[in-house]
This record gives C-alpha cells, sequence and structure tokens, in this order.
C-alpha cells in the first residue's frame, strides 16, 4: 500500500519537473544529501541517495547525458519531494514524517533502477 502511494506521488510529481529543479537540486545538493543521515529510515538509502545527486549534477554539468529525461525528472523529483520538510506527512513528525519520503525514494528507485545501474557502472569508469 505504502509503495503504491509513493508511485503515484512519484508519477504525478515526475510531470512536473522542469529544468529549474534541476538546477534547484544541484544548487541545494549537500543539504539534500544531510537528509540521508545515519539515523532514520532513511539511513538504508545513503548511497543510493548520493548516487541520485550525482546523476543530477552530472547530468548538469552535462559529464552524463545517456538518461531519459523522464528518468532524471524522477531522480530529481524525489531529490526535492525528500529535501522538503513540508510535503505529503511533514518531517518534524519523528519517524512519520519520513515514511511518505521512504515510499517515494522506494518507488523511484524501482523505476529507475536499470538506468541507476548503468550511470553506477559509468561513474566506476571515471574514477
Amino acid at each position: 500500500m505504502l509503495n503504491k502511494q509513493g508511485k503515484a506521488v512519484l508519477e504525478e510529481g515526475t510531470q512536473k519537473v522542469t529544468e529549474k529543479d534541476v538546477a534547484i537540486v544541484v544548487s541545494r545538493s549537500e543539504e539534500i544529501q544531510k537528509k540521508f543521515s545515519a539515523r532514520g529510515p532513511l539511513a538504508r538509502f545513503i548511497v543510493d541517495g548520493k548516487l541520485l545527486i550525482s546523476l543530477v549534477k552530472d547530468y548538469w554539468s552535462k559529464s552524463y547525458r545517456q538518461i531519459p529525461y523522464g528518468i532524471l525528472s524522477s531522480a530529481v523529483f524525489t531529490l526535492i519531494y525528500v529535501f522538503n520538510p513540508l510535503d505529503i506527512v511533514p518531517d518534524v513528525l519523528p519517524i512519520i514524517g519520513q515514511v511518505d519520503d521512504v515510499a517515494v525514494l522506494s518507488a523511484c528507485l524501482l523505476l529507475i533502477e536499470q538506468d541507476l545501474n548503468k550511470y553506477r557502472d559509468w561513474k566506476a569508469g571515471q574514477d
């Protein structure tokens, strides 16, 4: 049920992502990354959260463009959603406030898994 809700929120939000939203994720990437701390429900997504941020930054800098815009939009929407403290369930509510963030993030990761793995492989080859 929770993942279904996350998917619905993700699908609706992805349609509204603009280049301005991509720029927001790039400029606020350090703040967004702090949401993926070692504590709380998002802790298990630390690596994936950092990879999503890296994907958006590499897209923005034109280092990596082998990704459909719809997939990028899903990543951007998800990162903005996680960052926004006043989403469907406000983050000020301990634990419960991050459950919807986990649902949207999980739905995103399922949706873009194949493209994210391609990006991960490309990124590994850059080091």
